[in-house]
């Protein structure tokens, strides 16, 4: 079963009836839900997600989000599907959205924070072996993974690309006010009560996403073949990434 769960929330005198959703955990792809399903890991992956969402089209939503992030292919995923719901989509951070989650977070309308929720925003990054040429196609395709990002931060901000790179070179964590201030946020949760405190410690290496094989095709495609070399020497110099964002 997925690790979300959409309610339906009645109108009341302030607000429609609309739908609204957690994403909790690690971000991950498709091919990968099973293997987190098994461990009763919390994740979420866009086929299953997309297949819940198209049950409440037309409807506001309300996405909250708690999560240090995972695979930006399947963020990606989620981004398009909540772009594409013929409502209006809000997004509410009460405890961090760092990495990943960022991307998914773009997709509101409005982006409201609880006051002690962080934001974090960093370039992709992978691990990574092979011959020197294999190494510099890598750092090849993490520049356009990175380009593409940049793209939906440019769209809800309206910060300058440059800007936006040089925030991702930084790895920046942004409290709610910073979030508001740069334009990843267009309001703050709870103003007139107190919130809970939240844990802000983000180890790069924690969420392993699986875009591996995604990016070895993206690699090989970009890759002439050797005539010179022998058969397997295209296995032997693919990559092993275990990439991150």
């Amino acid at each position: 079963m997925p690790f979300w769960k959409f309610q339906n929330i009645a109108a009341s005198e302030t607000e429609p009836e609309h739908a609204e959703l957690r994403i909790e955990g690690d971000i991950i792809d498709n091919e990968d839900a099973w293997l987190y399903e098994w461990f009763g890991i919390q994740a979420v992956s866009p086929n299953a997600f997309k297949a819940d969402l198209s049950q409440y089209d037309g409807k506001p939503i309300t996405v909250w989000i708690d999560s240090y992030g995972g695979s930006v292919f399947a963020a990606t995923g989620i981004y398009n599907a909540l772009q594409e719901h013929k409502a209006d989509v809000t997004v509410k951070i009460d405890g961090k959205a760092m990495s990943a989650a960022t991307i998914i977070a773009m997709a509101g309308k409005d982006i409201l924070m609880s006051p002690t929720a962080m934001m974090m925003i960093h370039n992709p990054l992978t691990e990574a072996y092979g011959y020197a040429s294999d190494l510099r196609k890598t750092a090849d395709v993490l520049d356009e993974v990175k380009d593409a990002i940049i793209n939906a931060y440019q769209l809800k901000t309206g910060r300058s690309r440059a800007k936006l790179s040089e925030m991702m070179n930084g790895e920046t964590y942004m409290s709610a006010k910073t979030a508001i201030k740069e334009g990843f946020a267009t309001g703050m949760l709870y103003a007139d009560s107190e919130a809970k405190p939240v844990e802000m410690a983000f180890n790069r290496h924690a969420i392993l996403n699986s875009t591996s094989e995604a990016v070895k095709r993206m690699v090989a495609m970009q890759k002439p073949p050797d005539p010179q070399k022998p058969d397997n020497s295209k296995a032997r110099a693919l990559l092993a990434l275990e990439m991150e964002l």
